[in-house]
């Protein structure tokens, strides 16, 4: 039996009249579409991305980030076949598919008998785990019948905070450290470094900075990014494609996709060589849930019940939840997916639910993205978490993609005695998410890029260069991102971006820019990151 699943490439209009420009910031509606003569809307397109646009084009109101390298492969390729037939199966190890007993180590075995690339199967049924699963194995895969026939039950709580029931993991580390010798400025693929650096074609790097008392300055933050001042942190992860010698000491290193946001030689800027990374592992097909008792979920923070850390060109297909045993209608204990610390990362169809722990402490986080670059979460829905889709904690988030999502029902609880829920957003949470796009998705409760000031920890600004696109429903989006913010096509949403310099909005301006409010449904392409990736494919 041979599954095959691919990534689907939306290939969207690049016809139709050019769309309307935005007015004043004052304007509540900044784009007005027109109805033909056989009363069909009129299409239009933003004003930063006209028929002809190409990476670094730009208008005096910004420019769009190319996204198109988000994901496993780097954008743009076929998730990996599944080969049931030579997969590793479970049962041969003594896993029970009826869930009356423990399967831990049975299923442990099974991934642990893998040397190499390969694939465990684990045929329909219901398997309970009263332990934790890890994958350290390149290219291992653990491959369901389907998220509708095969289950994973986790029953345990103690000894998880922070952690997951089921975990792929490696631990990239640089074995390498160079100072650049120029600044970087948006849109670089080139650094420059000094001859003889060490670094050849094919190196896995990270590039970043020390958050410095003048980088924090800078940023508007002083008092807020405490939590990493003093301490190097890589921002950008990058292949390296070429090294150019020169004729001034200096050497220049090419990198496979351009970088974001600028850096300075003043921070610390520096690009580091990193072995480590688990690369080529995928989920698919799976059902996951961790519901315990009710105390038992509010006494423990931050369970997750799959992460992907330290990870590259890894892969989530057809994952979701569901209620267990005695979960009352929950599925989850605290968090769902969690991807850390890793590059070029697929999450498709996957589909989590309802958490128990909606806290504070970091919990009921449904779909979380942290210190990772090129990831790419399609064809998701998150309903019933305190935030549905998330980036997270700490500086080093970028090129983050979210399509064709739908959020409901975030909530945040008060505690496990008064769940009495008040709003909470799907969002960037933390310390300057550079260049997220949100972009053909549904939004039923809200969306944020804001200034949360002192909010977990001194967060501060939690975004830059971000874009969201074509979004629809019945909730609100926010917009007060640092520097530069888009806002493009909504529909049935309530749209926040004037800056009024207190709470969410301090130290924002200019204004976000905002264009085509309720004219979503004819806004050409219909997904950026779609019609990016063909425009990069075809050049």
């Amino acid at each position: 039996m041979k599954w095959r699943w691919l990534v689907v490439v939306g290939l969207a209009a690049c016809g139709g009249p050019t769309g309307p420009k935005r007015s004043s910031a004052a304007d509540s509606v900044s784009a007005s579409g027109s109805d033909s003569g056989a009363g069909t809307p009129e299409a239009w397109r933003s004003a930063l991305y006209p028929e002809d646009w190409e990476p670094g084009f730009e208008t005096a109101d910004g420019q769009l980030r190319d996204f198109s390298h988000a994901g496993f492969g780097g954008g743009g390729g076929a998730l990996p076949e599944v080969e049931l037939s030579a997969a590793v199966d479970v049962a041969t190890f003594g896993a029970d598919p009826t869930g009356e007993t423990d399967s831990t180590a049975a299923i442990q075995a099974a991934i642990d008998s893998l040397a190499g690339p390969g694939t465990v199967h684990l045929p329909a049924g219901r398997y309970r785990i009263d332990g934790r699963l890890v994958v350290q194995a390149p290219g291992t895969v653990v491959a369901g019948d389907g998220s509708d026939r095969t289950e994973l039950w986790f029953t345990a709580h103690e000894g998880l905070d922070h952690g997951a029931h089921l975990e792929f993991r490696g631990v990239p580390v640089a074995d390498l450290s160079v100072a650049l010798s120029a600044d970087i400025a948006a849109g670089d693929d080139h650094v420059r470094v000094p001859a003889g650096s060490g670094l050849t074609a094919g190196d896995e790097v990270w590039i970043g900075v020390t958050i410095t008392d003048a980088f924090v300055s800078d940023h508007g933050m002083d008092g807020y990014w405490t939590f990493s001042l003093g301490a190097w942190r890589p921002f950008f992860r990058r292949t390296v494609t070429g090294v150019e010698p020169g004729g001034d000491g200096v050497e220049t290193i090419v990198l496979d996709v351009t970088l974001p946001y600028a850096l300075s030689l003043r921070d610390d800027a520096r690009i580091e060589r990193v072995d480590g990374y688990l690369e080529g592992v995928g989920l698919t097909g799976i059902a996951v849930a961790n519901a315990v008792d009710w105390d038992a979920a509010w006494a423990h923070d931050q369970v997750h019940a799959v992460a992907f850390e330290g990870v590259r060109d890894a892969w989530v297909h057809d994952l979701r939840s569901f209620e267990p045993p005695g979960g009352d209608g929950h599925h989850l204990q605290s968090s769902g997916l969690l991807v850390r610390n890793s590059r070029r990362v697929t999450v498709a169809d996957t589909h989590l639910a309802h958490s128990q722990n909606r806290g504070e402490g970091g919990n009921g986080y449904l779909v979380e993205v942290r210190v990772s670059n090129q990831v790419l979460v399609r064809d998701s829905s998150a309903r019933g978490g305190r935030h549905n889709f998330i980036q997270n904690w700490d500086f080093g988030t970028s090129d983050l993609v979210f399509l064709r999502t739908h959020s409901a029902g975030s909530e945040a609880f008060t505690s496990s005695t008064d769940p009495r829920g008040s709003a909470a957003c799907s969002e960037t949470h933390h310390a300057l998410a550079i260049a997220v796009l949100v972009d053909d998705s549904t939004v039923d409760d809200c969306w944020k890029f804001v200034n949360r000031l002192g909010y977990s920890t001194g967060a501060g600004h939690t975004a830059t260069e971000s874009v969201m696109w074509n979004l629809r429903g019945t909730g609100s989006l926010t917009s007060h991102q640092f520097g530069r913010g888009y806002v493009v096509g909504t529909e049935g949403l309530e749209v926040t971006t004037a800056v009024i310099d207190v709470y969410e909005s301090q130290g924002t301006h200019p204004e976000d820019f905002v264009e085509g409010v309720e004219l979503a449904a004819t806004l050409e392409p219909a997904s950026l990151y779609d019609d990016q990736l063909a425009r990069r494919l075809a050049r």
